[in-house]
């Protein structure tokens, strides 16, 4: 394999053991695991997914969920508000493949009432602390989106879906595992008050942080973690991971060192691994964890005091300690652990090797 190009390399074994951790997890706590295809998209990595024995999944967009449908996925949640621009495209998916809608207005229910030409589950978003889409919890809107759900010919309520995001920037496991409790209560407060009046419906909850590091899935039907397949630097700070659970790197060549400065440029900007970064006190950016490739372009531990501390569009520069540095020279490739893998996967999905 001759790497010319920043190139995302794929770890299968960690995807497969990432996958199953999660999986006996969702197993032990009686909890159905639909992950969340946005990180990986990727159909070598689905594959991977079903013979792990998942079966449903979630996507971030009509676009990828017929992707998946063509590639034999027949129960799908898109989890993103929907976008009644694409009702057509919608309209067109054959009716045996399974399509959940997330929903957060009247408008869009009364939309999909009158334009859907066959049947679907609606899922209601409830914003429990992230603040990006979702009703609050107390929205008077709810009661009344639930009656127009209930007396539609082509709608089915699912449930009341959440996306805890704020644990991203939680400190530490224990102010992690208080937004999932605080959000466990709200969907709760939910259900309770609706169910008599819909008793099938389900709640269903998804973040990695969260429900890599808690053993407490109560309440939950479902958990919809995506990020979780490969995790990534920020997961690793975070407490939701360790560096070696880490599934994929990016293998960029060496185009300059310079010695003098301790420093190395790459062929790896903000085009290949994003402008993710994580920011310390003093102004410090980490824009990724430098490690050595092996012939057979796995990788072992980071290399100490080595991390990229400035991108621009195409290049990357990493700071490296004297006696690392003398190892590399132009020509080389070098390992960058992404921030944030699922920017990185999306950015590199042209250029991704499943080793």
């Amino acid at each position: 394999m001759n790497i010319t190009q920043p190139t995302l390399l794929i770890d299968s074994s960690k995807v497969r053991m990432n996958i199953r951790n999660m999986k006996q997890k969702a197993d032990r706590h009686h909890v159905l695991l639909r992950p969340h295809f946005k990180t990986h998209q990727n159909l070598e990595v689905a594959e991977i997914f079903r013979k792990e024995g998942i079966e449903k999944i979630t996507v971030s967009s009509i676009t990828m969920a017929k992707q998946m449908a063509e590639a034999g996925w027949t129960d799908i949640t898109v989890a993103f508000p929907f976008n009644m621009r694409e009702i057509e495209d919608l309209n067109q998916f054959n009716p045996a493949i399974h399509i959940n809608l997330l929903v957060d207005s009247m408008l869009q229910v009364r939309f999909l009432n009158k334009h859907l030409r066959q049947n679907h589950v609606v899922f209601i978003e409830i914003d429990t602390g992230y603040h990006r889409t979702g009703l609050q919890v107390n929205d008077p809107e709810i009661a009344g989106m639930l009656l127009e759900i209930a007396s539609s010919t082509v709608l089915q309520m699912g449930g009341f879906l959440t996306h805890a995001g704020q644990t991203y920037q939680a400190r530490g496991k224990n102010e992690t595992l208080e937004i999932m409790e605080e959000s466990r209560e709200q969907l709760v407060r939910l259900k309770q008050r609706f169910q008599r009046y819909h008793p099938g419906f389900i709640l269903s909850y998804g973040d990695t942080p969260s429900c890599s590091m808690s053993e407490d899935f109560r309440d939950f039907d479902e958990i919809r973690p995506g990020n979780f397949v490969y995790y990534d630097v920020m997961q690793y700070h975070l407490g939701a991971c360790s560096l070696s659970e880490i599934a994929v790197v990016v293998a960029c060549p060496v185009v300059s060192v310079m010695k003098t400065r301790s420093e190395m440029a790459i062929y790896g900007g903000a085009v290949h691994l994003s402008k993710e970064y994580i920011a310390a006190d003093d102004g410090f950016k980490l824009f990724g964890y430098v490690v050595r490739l092996n012939q057979a372009f796995g990788w072992t531990e980071t290399i100490p005091g080595a991390y990229v501390y400035q991108l621009s569009q195409e290049h990357g520069l990493i700071k490296m300690p004297e006696k690392e540095l003398a190892l590399f020279q132009p020509g080389d490739l070098a390992g960058i652990l992404p921030i944030h893998s699922c920017l990185t996967a999306n950015l590199l999905k042209n250029k991704t090797v499943l080793l």
